[in-house]
């Protein structure tokens, strides 16, 4: 006897209104357990949701462009009875996809689960309240001020706040318009500590840029600040021209880059870390796997490997790293946790999913999950779950080229390490030059979390663990 069952869109966390984009299946299609019925697109992921059973669709209930909600009914389909599964929107998607996961087969790792069906595009962290405005040079202005015109306008407007000549010097120095600044001191007069807690309440309040475009709404960037807008050019008054629009990874990750670029005090630290014996070592050890289902699946012993287990010996020596500010950015976040974010290039962007308790998994585990991850994220199958959590973030190019560059911190994190090709240099030692292979790294710090002496040590030490990989025994 057959039965006709509905489904309803299981939960796919805390989403609502979901659009549509795109419907896979039609009446009379005959559908088996698991495959796609619907494709959904939030600002997070674009995910298929799979079918409960197996049977024949009867009516589709969405179309392209609808948008739906947790429980919301998708279409109806007929089903043998007694051999129908249990409610899909009784099921969450992690439930009804992922499968039970193999044996683990390298060290202390967690089991690897397989790859999800669910396709991921990079998420913008959602707005963040505007910091007050500081009278920066060039604000509210569409063009840099004649000499003498922001002394003589910041002069005018702050001549109206209750504070003393050294105050107002002070604020002068600064950029600081004293009007916006509340007094503490009698009668409401202006202190230099207001003046100071004004500044740093503007620079540790995050934002985003309002507005869709990259420059925000009318050009206003962090700390209200106006930026000068982009000139408006028809290059095909020079040549032929093609337009071709951004992915949508890079239409969601530019805001944030650019937000994170300006809201956040970069500091970059370069260095080169001699990892000659680490890949001596590290090449020997991928002809001889500790376990037959390695060699089998052909695991590569990668250099990423070694650097995530060596970041987290650098994470745990200073903590401050593996930090994050909290909204009123006048406390730290000290995680006790390690979860290493890796940059990987696809056809339609730069993702980073997260690799969790790096501390606890061996080598082999870890070269086995990037490969996971690596495949899952060019094929468009990451969660959303997978790109959340990150303590701190490693962006090789090390497969592509080049040495050293200046990486955006992935914020809340407040550290990211980018790593060049490592090459063959003549280094001095023991009164003569012997080739030896050096790594270039470039480490990017939160100037307000990490000051330029504790970068030093981080990215030091670093190169010391990879210089000589016994330390991380100690």
């Amino acid at each position: 006897m057959t039965i006709i069952k509905e489904v309803f869109l299981p939960d796919i966390g805390n989403f609502k209104d979901v659009d549509v984009i795109d419907v896979l299946v039609a009446p009379g299609d005959r559908v088996q357990r698991e495959s796609g019925l619907v494709t959904l697109e939030t600002d997070k992921a674009t995910m298929e949701v799979p079918s409960p059973d197996e049977g024949t669709i009867t009516m589709v209930k969405v179309k392209v462009g609808d948008k739906v909600s947790k429980g919301g009914l998708l279409l109806t389909m007929e089903v043998t009875a007694g051999e129908e599964s249990r409610p899909l929107a009784s099921t969450s998607v992690s439930e009804v996809i992922l499968p039970a996961p193999p044996p683990a087969a390298w060290g202390r790792g967690r089991p690897i689960p397989p790859p999800v069906t669910p396709t991921m595009v990079v998420s913008p962290p959602p707005p963040l309240p505007v910091a007050p405005a500081i009278a920066l040079p060039g604000q509210g202005l569409e063009r840099p001020p004649p000499a003498g015109t922001l002394a003589q306008r910041n002069e005018t407007t702050s001549s109206l706040a209750h504070a003393s000549p050294s105050v107002r010097r002070f604020a002068r120095e600064l950029g600081v318009d004293l009007t916006r600044v509340q007094g503490s001191g009698p009668k409401g007069r202006v202190t230099q500590e207001d003046v100071r807690s004004y500044v740093k309440s503007a620079l540790t309040t995050p934002m985003v840029a309002s507005g869709a475009s990259l420059h925000g709404e009318k050009g206003t960037g962090p700390m209200g600040i106006r930026l000068p807008e982009l000139p408006v050019v028809d290059f095909s008054a020079f040549g032929p021209v093609e337009v071709r629009p951004l992915s949508r990874i890079q239409r969601l990750s530019g805001p944030n880059l650019h937000r994170n670029a300006l809201a956040i005090p970069h500091i970059t630290q370069f260095d080169e870390a001699d990892i000659t014996e680490l890949e001596s070592f590290r090449q020997a050890a991928e002809t001889t796997p500790p376990t037959t289902s390695a060699d089998e699946t052909k695991i590569r012993l990668t250099l990423l490997a070694f650097l995530m287990k060596a970041t987290v010996a650098a994470l745990r020596r200073y903590p401050q790293f593996n930090a994050a500010l909290d909204q009123s950015g006048e406390n730290l976040i000290l995680k006790s946790y390690f979860h290493i974010g890796v940059a990987v290039d696809t056809a339609y962007g730069l993702v980073v999913p997260v690799i969790r308790e790096v501390d606890r998994k061996g080598l082999w585990d870890l070269a086995a999950e990037l490969a996971v991850v690596s495949d899952k994220a060019r094929a468009r199958k990451l969660m959303p779950d997978d790109m959340q959590g990150g303590c701190f973030t490693l962006s090789s190019l090390g497969g592509i080229g080049g040495s050293h560059f200046t990486p955006i911190i992935n914020a809340p994190e407040v550290a990211i390490l980018g790593i060049g090709r490592a090459t063959m240099k003549p280094v001095w030692q023991n009164n003569a030059f012997v080739p030896r292979r050096m790594l270039p790294l470039s480490l990017s710090y939160d100037h307000r979390v990490i000051d330029g002496a504790a970068g030093a040590r981080f990215i030091t030490y670093l190169s010391q663990l990879l210089g000589d990989i016994r330390r991380l025994l100690l």
